[in-house]
């Protein structure tokens, strides 16, 4: 019986390994037969010839988790060759969350992963995960467990200490994250209410991880002034709790001279324990604009911010808090001033600022620029999304270089989205391995894909191997490069021939193909 598909003469890149021309051969979900000049039949045949077949990519670091309600096709994805996506990251996710208060965790998330469906009907994780599998997106989706979300389900946003019995229902809602299928828990550190965790909270809820080998995937609390303690908490985390550990998007905010004590650091604690970071390839990050708050302003969700920003006194208490600092608190918008913030996506009736940045805003309304990011917030229900430039090019390649690197994008959706949503994987992959030479290729290939898969436990993916699924990438060397701007986000690499999720093209000349094969993964 003939295959269903081969792929003749292309350079695979296995994994980890030098390239070898070879023919690959694909039956059904599977790679079924590999080797040079196979001579066997196929259903159809792609002739490959100075191309480069590639595992899916895997992004550690994906806004996902409700894109697919309105486009499953996730295009910015699939464009670039990410073939999976881990989930619901700094510890933020649509579920578990109390059916009284679904709407206030829709408006917080909003910025970032974008509204979902009109009503959501889930309550669980399994409900959410069983919701999103029925949108069939184009790519796996991978869950995530968020400390955030588990911990505002249990206790709401307060400002305190989980008793010892919510701390015990916040382990068991994620240990039934980890059987519905969940292969990491993410902490969002600077996010509410996992702003609000102690290191002991931090430890507790990690053990539960362990149960299940996941690794502990964590936006660590400051980036920036304090970057060398925020990561050091975690490590201390990882050590006392015995999970591995996983730092999300690592960077520093405003000081460059800690990059090289923070790389140390992450380098003595890898004789201890099992640590990897990823890092999306730009000098400049994107978060909700609410992120510029101090914590306290942001306990009891949207609505009671709202109502602060609303009272006279108490906004000029948080203009205060921003101006002055807060001990242990990364103050994103002294660190890399107002200059440096440019909004990416602001709800109406604000679109107009899209693309401006907040002094520019400023100097138009003729007011300060921290008044024009407070005054956006309100005009928006904070629903606004901003681009933070805090470091150089060279800062990037320099974290870059690091032989415990992986990928994660870091891609939120939006009218102008960073480039990293588009650009990530090309830029990883085309610009500085291809074009630059910064590391080898296989090793670009082994960190978008054998180790990503190989960090999140899924043995069936991440190789060019006999019996694996087939995730593959074919791309043209020559002509493979991110084309994505900060002025023109929206630009999908040059150079993509085609994309396979399970053996059926979701990307093929330049356009998605329609198929959506990827769904949700649930576990063995």
């Amino acid at each position: 019986m003939p295959y269903d598909l081969l792929i003749k003469g292309a350079l695979v890149y296995p994994g980890e390994e030098p390239p070898r021309v070879i023919d690959v051969a694909i039956e059904g979900d599977r790679i079924a037969a590999l080797g040079p000049d196979l001579g066997v039949e196929a259903a159809e045949v792609v002739h490959a010839d100075g191309l480069m077949l590639c595992p899916g990519f895997i992004d550690l670091h994906a806004h996902s988790a409700l894109e697919p309600f309105r486009d499953p096709l996730l295009i910015p994805k699939i464009a670039q060759g990410f073939t999976t996506e881990l989930i619901n990251p700094d510890g933020l996710a649509p579920a578990p969350v109390d059916r009284a208060r679904w709407q206030a965790r829709r408006a917080y998330l909003q910025p970032l992963e974008g509204p979902g469906p009109e009503t959501w009907p889930w309550s669980s994780i399994d409900e959410y995960l069983q919701a999103l599998a029925a949108t069939r997106p184009a790519t796996t989706l991978v869950p995530s467990v968020g400390h955030g979300s588990v911990r505002e389900y249990v206790m709401g946003s307060e400002q305190r200490a989980p008793t010892a019995q919510e701390l015990e229902a916040m382990r068991r809602e994620i240990r039934a994250g980890f059987d519905a299928g969940a292969r990491s828990l993410s902490f969002g550190l600077i996010y509410v209410p996992g702003a609000f965790a102690d290191t002991a909270e931090l430890i507790e809820v990690a053990k539960e991880a362990v149960r299940f080998g996941a690794p502990l995937a964590v936006h660590v609390r400051n980036e920036s002034d304090l970057v060398l303690q925020a990561v050091g908490e975690m490590i201390e985390v990882a050590r006392r709790s015995g999970a591995p550990l996983h730092l999300s998007h690592l960077k520093v905010i405003g000081h460059a001279h800690l990059v090289e004590p923070l790389l140390e650091l992450i380098d003595r604690a890898s004789r201890e324990i099992d640590i990897t970071f990823d890092q999306y390839p730009y000098g400049a990050g994107s978060t909700m604009l609410s992120a510029l708050l101090p914590p306290w302003s942001l306990a009891g969700g949207p609505s009671t911010t709202l109502a602060r920003l609303a009272d006279t006194a108490t906004r000029a208490q948080i203009a205060r808090d921003v101006r002055r600092g807060l001990p242990g608190w990364e103050n994103i918008f002294a660190a890399v001033g107002p200059a440096a913030i440019v909004i990416s996506h602001a709800a109406p009736p604000r679109s107009d600022v899209i693309g401006k940045s907040l002094a520019q805003i400023a100097e138009e309304r003729e007011i300060d620029p921290l008044e024009a990011a407070l005054e956006l917030l309100c005009d928006t229900s904070l629903d606004v999304t901003m681009i933070d430039h805090y470091a150089s090019e060279e800062v990037v390649r320099q974290i870059f270089c690091h032989p415990l690197h992986l990928i994660g994008s870091d891609g939120i959706f939006g009218e102008h989205p960073h480039p990293r949503l588009y650009g990530t994987a090309a830029r990883v992959l085309g610009r500085y391995a291809l074009r630059e030479g910064l590391i080898p290729v296989e090793e670009a290939i082994a960190r978008l894909a054998t180790r990503a898969a190989r960090r999140l436990g899924l043995t069936d993916r991440g190789r060019i191997e006999t019996g694996l699924r087939a995730d593959l990438v074919l791309l043209d060397p020559a002509r493979f490069i991110d084309t994505a701007t900060y002025e023109e986000p929206r630009r999908t690499p040059d150079g993509v021939v085609g994309v396979l999720v399970a053996g059926r093209a979701v990307w093929r000349d330049g356009a998605p193909t329609g198929e959506r094969p990827g769904g949700v993964w649930s576990g063995w």
